[in-house]
């Protein structure tokens, strides 16, 4: 498969490593030019690139660049890229240290990821956004490995489908996190953030959320996550 990777930070380049080992064909682009991705390429094996060119070589495109930085991106970066083409975004919302406060999505009622959406003006899937990058690149393992780690996958459409087959190829159970507006069930603050649980675990903990977020569950997930951020300034802990 020919897969566009827009972002060489922790997630890209781990996602790089693991997709070119499978044998797929993956341009990786970053914001400073293709020039200066060559520590990128020598890791991973990706071909560099611009964002637009990375866009248009996909079969399936991920988008995993810092959240704050989405409305930057080429506003015809998708221009000739057919609809069909699913697009995966891996991003997390972190307003101590990254992001800064963004009111649409502390109001809860907008996704982070359908926040995404809307500034891409493509239908997104979301997936890899609930995993360290380390473990993404490492900790893969064959289908029916007992404890093998579940991602969820949230979307709508048949993307959902192509992408959840990548998950499991990746090394991954694939767990549908249901529709788009959903996909609070996998943010930062949820039990499922960082908790690389297996799959019927995990089913069970997005099931115990609902499916319509609560305006306790969005304080009380808010405040996890403030509780997170803080513990990762505290450790010296960088984002990209």
């Amino acid at each position: 498969m020919k897969i566009g990777i827009i972002g060489a930070g922790h997630i890209g380049s781990a996602l790089a490593v693991r997709l070119v080992s499978l044998g797929h064909s993956v341009l990786i682009a970053n914001s400073r030019g293709p020039e200066t991705l060559g520590d990128v390429v020598k890791k991973t094996g990706a071909t560099p690139a611009t964002a637009r060119e990375a866009a248009q070589h996909g079969e399936l495109i991920v988008v995993t660049i810092p959240l704050i930085n989405i409305p930057d991106l080429p506003k015809d970066l998708f221009e000739g890229v057919a609809a069909d083409v699913p697009v995966i975004d891996t991003s997390n919302y972190y307003p101590m240290l990254r992001d800064g406060h963004l009111p649409e999505l502390e109001a809860g009622s907008l996704t982070e990821s359908e926040w995404v959406q809307q500034h891409l003006g493509r239908p997104v899937v979301k997936v890899f956004n609930n995993i360290y990058a380390d473990h993404l690149e490492k900790k893969g393992q064959p289908a029916g490995t007992p404890g093998r780690i579940a991602l969820p996958v949230a979307g709508d459409g048949a993307a959902k489908q192509q992408v959840m087959a990548l998950v499991e190829e990746l090394g991954f159970d694939a767990v549908d996190d249901g529709t788009l507006h959903e996909s609070w069930r996998q943010q930062p603050g949820t039990p499922c953030y960082g908790a690389d649980l297996p799959a019927a675990e995990l089913q069970k903990q997005l099931a115990s959320l609902g499916t319509e977020r609560t305006e306790a569950q969005h304080k009380q997930f808010l405040a996890n996550h403030a509780e997170q951020e803080k513990q990762m300034e505290a450790q010296g802990i960088k984002l990209k």
